[in-house]
């Protein structure tokens, strides 16, 4: 029962960076998705609709900015953003800090359409809406609905089997195991029993306690690679048939830290299961 993994998006929808260690903040991992892109009416661009976004790599610098880099764009030192808060579209969220020009035009390029990067410059005022179950004065980076994602190890495996017994049954040519990264998780433990964690209320990961504030619904992000950027069928369609109610899918669960600490790769996880 232990911490097997730990990763970070400097930029939301990028390719994450694995990490031995993380500073846990109220707001999740420290230098995870402070950093979000725009289009310029603020609404946020995400890797199911552009996957080419899962080629990029962000490095987070010593001064707070960024250097990017993607197949068939030049490198790119993103100086800490200094510009005027601009409106954007994330629930809980008005406003956010503009990046350097150059920023903009470098993910324009990227995506073939306008648009802006944008820094949170101060988490605290993003607070978890009451929809995802946010409780008073919880507060989140530009991640989805919480500041952790967690997966297992055990529920991945379980999900393999179910992928290579229906492509039998279909006798179709078996894939091979998923990359977790498909799942964009910040956290991968292992040790339990699959799917055990939709059970769990709170967790300890080392000397830090989060709150497990819901399930995670997936979305056709998952869907494509994270390394070729081909989109298939899986694993949706293999949730869909073993791990769907409410009309939705199911992988993770979404944590809110209670207390401030340091995560590393082989911490013990100890869960509470819920009433």
């Amino acid at each position: 029962m232990e911490l097997s993994d730990i990763r970070i998006y400097p930029v939301k929808s990028v390719a994450g960076i694995r990490l031995d260690r993380a500073k846990v903040l109220p707001w999740g991992l420290e230098g995870d998705r402070r950093w979000g892109v725009v289009d310029p009416q603020g609404d946020v661009y995400w890797s199911g609709e552009h996957p080419q976004y899962l080629a990029v790599r962000a490095a987070i610098t010593p001064e707070g900015g960024l250097i990017l880099t993607a197949p068939g764009l030049d490198e790119l030192h993103v100086p800490p953003a200094a510009g005027p808060l601009v409106p954007v579209g994330f629930h809980g969220l008005d406003e956010a800090m503009l990046a350097d020009d150059a920023a903009h035009e470098w993910f324009t390029k990227l995506l073939g359409k306008p648009a802006r990067l944008v820094w949170l410059d101060d988490p605290t005022r993003r607070r978890i809406v009451e929809e995802h179950h946010g409780l008073p004065g919880e507060v989140t980076s530009f991640a989805w609905d919480a500041p952790l994602l967690l997966v297992t190890k055990d529920s991945l495996r379980r999900l393999d089997d179910w992928i290579l017994e229906d492509a039998l049954q279909r006798q179709e040519a078996p894939p091979g195991p998923l990359d977790v990264a498909r799942f964009r998780p910040n956290v991968v433990v292992d040790g339990f029993e699959p799917f055990e964690e939709e059970t769990w209320a709170w967790v300890r990961i080392g000397d830090v306690d989060f709150r497990v504030s819901e399930l995670c619904d997936r979305c056709f992000v998952t869907l494509w690679d994270p390394e070729t950027r081909e989109r298939g069928k899986e694993p949706l369609r293999s949730l869909a048939r073993h791990h769907r109610w409410d009309g939705k899918t199911w992988f993770g669960i979404r944590l809110v830290p209670k207390n401030s600490g340091e995560l590393r790769v082989g911490d013990r996880v100890t869960p509470t299961p819920g009433a």
